[in-house]
């Protein structure tokens, strides 16, 4: 019989690291955003979404995949994503507007708790594609934000308000679609109506 793996080994993997490295950088991005470091603040809110895409390539290509990093992975997603839609938001005159940030966070709390019935369940409920990609536009919607403060140079010429304010857009509709898309994927296991049917 094949000796199974130390539990340690399937905590401590890379992909877990850099989640909680990701998290602790989400804590950091938070910070420079209330002192108004819109700079540093860019700087390591692109380094923390960075690292979501290299544990997601690295769990995949090594086959270091979870059921931890299954949940971890996407909460840190979550915390860094609302914590910063929130906190620029709140600061008044931003092109992330408050109800953006609400739209997003309600987005989240719902599609965890269909993911946790879902994973309880037995089902796959990994992100789909309208998933990935509204995590691409927040991000951009963010870095743009944050960046158009911090590095004022790099949008001279250009209506940087504005464009950021279209991207943000466009991440909230992606947001609600994805969410809604969840939804309906999930709604026969919620009812207790058999399996998703996927395809």
């Amino acid at each position: 019989m094949a000796a199974t793996a130390p539990t340690t080994s399937r905590v401590w993997t890379v992909p877990n690291i850099l989640s909680l490295g990701r998290l602790l950088l989400s804590v950091f991005c938070f910070f420079l955003v209330e002192r108004q470091d819109f700079k540093a603040a860019t700087v390591v809110f692109l380094l923390a979404a960075t690292t979501d895409w290299i544990d997601g390539w690295y769990a995949r290509r090594f086959n270091q995949v979870s059921r931890l990093g299954r949940i971890l992975d996407p909460l840190v997603d979550k915390v860094l994503i609302c914590g910063v839609f929130i906190l620029i938001a709140a600061r008044g005159g931003m092109a992330i507007l408050p109800w953006m940030a609400v739209v997003v966070v309600v987005r989240e709390l719902v599609v965890t708790a269909v993911r946790a019935e879902m994973e309880r369940a037995g089902c796959d409920f990994s992100a789909g594609m309208a998933g990935k990609l509204k995590m691409v536009l927040q991000c951009a919607a963010v870095g743009l934000e944050l960046g158009r403060f911090g590095f004022p140079q790099f949008f001279a010429g250009t209506d940087a308000a504005a464009i950021t304010g279209w991207v943000a857009m466009a991440a909230v509709v992606l947001t609600a679609y994805s969410g809604a898309e969840y939804v309906v994927k999930a709604w026969p296991v919620i009812t207790a109506a058999g399996p998703p049917q996927v395809g």
